[in-house]
């Protein structure tokens, strides 16, 4: 299983990133072209019964966090998942930063993700926080926030391993935005094989009357009505 970082560039090169910005700033999230092959995504799906590639095993339900559970890779990750965090970086950086200018917030994030990891290991956060996710029939996952410590990179992706339809039904992405002043907005989306979703890790800003205000988001799974849904989430700031 390789795939190189000049690979992983392309790929991501096939998203049209001034659309995908304008759809993150109008819903919090929005899909980007293909950025794995559906061998590499059964390749992906493969590593979860090699325990050794992960540093430690989460069970949902034993945490109250629904129904299901998810592996963090060890920082020796495999080479699509460091391949597609790094080239997909550069191209979210001008969104955290644009962002970060209309919300009247520090943008403390780097050009080199490796510096900026560098600043989370520094500050404590040197734990990989790379994940691997699968949920069998009847399995969720509660609206949460993937927020690990005080650094925070804005932004993240999760690429759908397996054919919704065919390998499993149910499991759609969510995200609930807390609007200002009005009731909260849902939305759903299906992970198509290979494709990513871009989406917020905790806010994103919302024009109102007196500026830009951060309207709060959070994230989950709904129920897997049958088969087995397998997702990689990239996440761009270590855990404590």
């Amino acid at each position: 299983m390789t795939l190189t970082l000049n690979q992983a560039r392309q790929r991501v090169a096939g998203t049209d990133w001034d659309a995908l910005a304008a759809e993150l700033d109008e819903y919090g999230s929005a899909p980007t072209g293909p950025l794995l092959t559906p061998a590499e995504c059964r390749d992906l799906t493969a590593l979860y019964e090699k325990p050794e590639l992960f540093r430690t095993t989460v069970d949902l339900a034993r945490h109250r966090f629904g129904s299901g559970q998810y592996r963090y890779f060890t920082h020796d990750l495999p080479a699509p998942v460091a391949a597609l965090r790094a080239a997909l970086y550069p191209r979210l950086l001008p969104v955290a930063r644009d962002w970060a200018a209309r919300l009247g917030r520090p943008a403390p994030w780097p050009d080199s993700l490796a510096e900026w990891l560098e600043r989370c290991h520094a500050a404590g956060q040197d734990r990989s926080a790379q994940i691997l996710l699968r949920y069998g029939t009847g399995d969720w996952n509660a609206l949460h926030r993937d927020v690990f410590g005080e650094l925070v990179f804005p932004l993240q992706v999760v690429v759908g391993l397996d054919v919704y339809g065919t390998d499993y039904t149910g499991g759609e992405f969510l995200m609930v935005e807390q609007r200002p002043r009005a009731q909260s907005r849902g939305m759903s989306t299906v992970l198509r094989q290979g494709h990513g979703l871009v989406f917020t890790t905790r806010d994103h800003p919302v024009r109102t009357r007196r500026g830009w205000s951060a309207g709060a988001m959070r994230h989950g799974v709904s129920t897997v009505r049958s088969g087995h849904r397998h997702t990689l989430g990239l996440v761009f700031h270590d855990a404590t």
